[in-house]
């Protein structure tokens, strides 16, 4: 890390600390001491110091009773994330219209400047919405295509995109090209390549799922996207699963329009998310819903929701300075470590399939498993019956598995009783009996 980059990355740290001592001084003060402790450490010791981790567990609310490894699903909030939506929401209650509209509301800037900073952008290219559903439809919904447009996107894109897409094809006429991301999921040049074969001089936007929900693995999104941007396409990357799981900036995904869900890997408010629109192709974009400018520059017209929760909004700043405190570098090389840690204690048990790459850049946090004879939801309900571990089972395409996605607050405890319920499973005939 380079002088720069170190400065910048004491600034987030220290900004993380004064916030969150505002709202608990006592839980930021401890916490400064075991962050301060990591420094001294490399990546990968500090993704294995349990004592670290164990104190972040204890910075969250998780069931003692459950084991929750379907993070990707939705995240849990950090207690002091909880704690400030909570204070948020009671203020509002005391006058909604008052304090919710024209106090905590005037908060919208300062936060939007706080994730432009973490996402690295303008933050007059970012809006504050719901999820990433919300985002992307938005974005795929506003795009100004006509009859025999034609949109490259992947058979394991997001189902609620892919959707909209099928929607927008009904509606409108365009057409549809798909890649099948499978064919080549550990090699990155191959993958590129699909999507170059899949682009025709008619193609006008490619859209990317930058980590595929079903399967765990990462796409080369700035190859694909560059390479698109050479034919004259425009590119919408889906990093839903991958914002806040993996230490990027949206300039490093190539993307001209992206959609994040904060509730996921950031550990924000349910149903929190942002949109990112590059700034010369606002005035283009029409909003979702109605706006009294809908062709105007300014991102703020996708913020047009009517009455929502102001205090979920406002509480994605306590969720920003909790992962701006731990380091997006430190974060991501400890979701890592933990994948690692449970798919390499299972790599000899017999009948069992893993649909993830296990290459450092083609995975973090998410993989799936599945074995054979057994239906993905057996193997979910077994695991929870007699293990108490809650994960999803995934059946989709070519997979047909689980999906075990751990978060910082998980300790290789927990794994350890994920790895004997896989192995009790590798030895138990399948329910089915197929």
């Amino acid at each position: 890390m380079d002088r720069r980059d170190f400065m910048h990355k004491s600034a987030f740290t220290l900004g993380g600390f004064a916030f969150l001592s505002s709202i608990n001084n006592s839980f930021a003060s401890a916490l400064e001491k075991h962050v301060n402790r990591l420094e001294t450490m490399g990546l990968e010791a500090g993704a294995s110091d349990e004592d670290f981790w164990g104190y972040i567990r204890e910075c969250y609310t998780v069931s003692s009773n459950i084991i929750d490894l379907n993070n990707a699903g939705v995240s849990p909030q950090p207690k002091v994330v909880q704690d400030t939506l909570m204070r948020y929401y009671q203020y509002s209650n005391e006058a909604p219209s008052y304090y919710m509209w024209r106090i905590l509301d005037a908060g919208r800037e300062a936060l939007r400047a706080k994730l432009a900073d973490l996402a690295g952008v303008s933050s007059d290219e970012l809006a504050i919405n719901r999820n990433a559903t919300e985002g992307l439809g938005t974005i795929i919904y506003g795009l100004e295509l006509k009859p025999g447009d034609e949109v490259v996107l992947g058979k394991y894109d997001y189902p609620y995109m892919m959707q909209a897409w099928k929607q927008r094809e009904k509606r409108d006429g365009i057409k549809l090209n798909w890649v099948d991301v499978s064919e080549a999921a550990d090699d990155d040049a191959a993958l590129v390549d699909l999507y170059r074969k899949a682009i025709s001089p008619k193609t006008r936007i490619v859209q990317i799922t930058h980590l595929i929900n079903w399967s765990g693995n990462i796409v080369p999104v700035r190859a694909i996207a560059d390479m698109a941007h050479s034919k004259g396409c425009e590119v919408i990357v889906d990093a839903a699963q991958s914002f806040a799981q993996l230490d990027f900036k949206i300039e490093d995904t190539g993307a001209d329009y992206l959609g994040a869900a904060l509730h996921k890997w950031l550990c924000a408010p349910f149903g929190s998310g942002l949109m990112y629109v590059k700034k010369e192709k606002i005035k283009n974009l029409w909003p979702l819903l109605s706006s009294a400018e809908p062709q105007s520059a300014d991102i703020r017209k996708f913020e047009n929701l009517g009455t929502r929760s102001i205090a979920s909004e406002m509480a994605i700043g306590a969720a920003v300075d909790f992962h701006n405190v731990i380091g997006a570098q430190r974060k991501e090389a400890r979701l890592r470590y933990l994948k690692n840690y449970w798919v390499e204690k299972i790599k000899d048990l017999p009948g069992h399939t893993l649909y993830t790459s296990l290459k450092p850049a083609n995975s973090c946090a998410l993989a799936v498993i599945g074995f054979e004879g057994w239906k993905a939801s057996e193997i979910e309900a077994c695991l929870f019956e007699k293990n108490k571990v809650h994960v999803t089972s995934i059946t989709y395409e070519k997979i047909s598995g689980i999906r075990v996605s751990p978060n910082v607050y998980t300790s290789t405890k927990d794994l350890d009783v994920l790895i004997k319920g896989l192995r009790n499973v590798s030895q138990l005939p399948p329910p089915s009996g197929k």
